[in-house]
């Protein structure tokens, strides 16, 4: 029965996944390639037009793994500071890429760079990094509004860890 759940968890991770435009897609992909150090990032996904955005994710990624042990519990005050001041900077240059359109997107590939413990931070950090003025105005206003009320007001979050992580596939030459 584990299986079977484990299954219709990782469909319906499969699910969101596909519900995400072509961009988001690929910049999640990116992002996990990155993050996690999945392979040469660069010559997977170097080309003339995205070598400075992979530079400005490569910068911003640097703090990711330290971050992960960094995580505060989520009902202390304590590590606050040091946990958000760098969630909050690294979000916001995802964001300013403006290749993540929703939060539901942002949450997905935060989720699997920090693991389940960061899911209470996420709405925070989003909405945060959303308002700051290095963002457009008109995006500012649409990635805010991506944020459900439900996702903002959460009483609790799920502490499974993520089963799905997505990979960039090249296609065989025909």
């Amino acid at each position: 029965m584990a299986k079977a759940g484990t299954a219709s968890l990782t469909i319906a991770e499969l699910r969101e996944f596909a519900s995400f435009s072509e961009s988001e897609q690929l910049f999640i992909e990116r992002g996990l390639d990155i993050g996690l150090g999945r392979g040469d990032a660069f010559k997977t996904w170097g080309t003339k037009g995205k070598d400075a955005a992979i530079r400005v994710q490569y910068l911003g990624y640097r703090e990711v793994k330290a971050l992960r042990d960094e995580i505060p519990c989520e009902t202390s005050i304590d590590g606050l500071d040091a946990f958000m001041g760098p969630l909050l900077r690294v979000t916001a240059q995802d964001l300013a890429l403006e290749q993540i359109e929703s939060f539901s997107a942002y949450r997905f590939l935060y989720e699997r760079l920090f693991g389940a413990r960061v899911r209470p931070w996420l709405p925070a950090a989003f909405c945060a990094a959303a308002a700051l003025p290095q963002i457009r105005p008109a995006r500012r206003k649409v990635l805010l509004q991506s944020l459900s009320e439900a996702a903002a007001t959460a009483p609790g979050w799920s502490e499974r860890e993520p089963c799905f992580y997505p990979e960039k596939v090249e296609a065989e030459a025909a």
